[in-house]
């Protein structure tokens, strides 16, 4: 089982520009620009990169996305922060 992962995230307040968000994804648009002109989580400067984390450190629907769901392939979740769109790069 995965101890780690490491994951890109766009931070939004509206489920409708998150779903926005992963469409543009899905068409080809670059991730890192669609971060830094939208998310308004501090990582958004960084392209929306997380680095890499340990399971649980993460709030619960999050971490699960990350440690369980689709490699590379934009998720949307929701949290107390907003509306994420996750993309997991890899686990080890």
């Amino acid at each position: 089982m995965a101890r780690t992962a490491s994951a890109l995230h766009i931070l939004v307040k509206h489920k409708e520009l998150a779903e926005e968000i992963i469409q543009k994804l899905n068409k080809g648009a670059k991730f890192d620009q669609l971060a830094k002109r939208h998310s308004t989580c501090p990582s958004g400067k960084k392209g929306g990169s997380l680095g890499e984390f340990k399971k649980g450190q993460m709030v619960p629907a999050f971490d699960k996305v990350c440690f369980t769901g689709e490699l590379i392939t934009p998720h949307l979740v929701k949290t107390k922060f907003g509306w994420h769109v996750i993309k997991v790069l890899y686990r080890t």
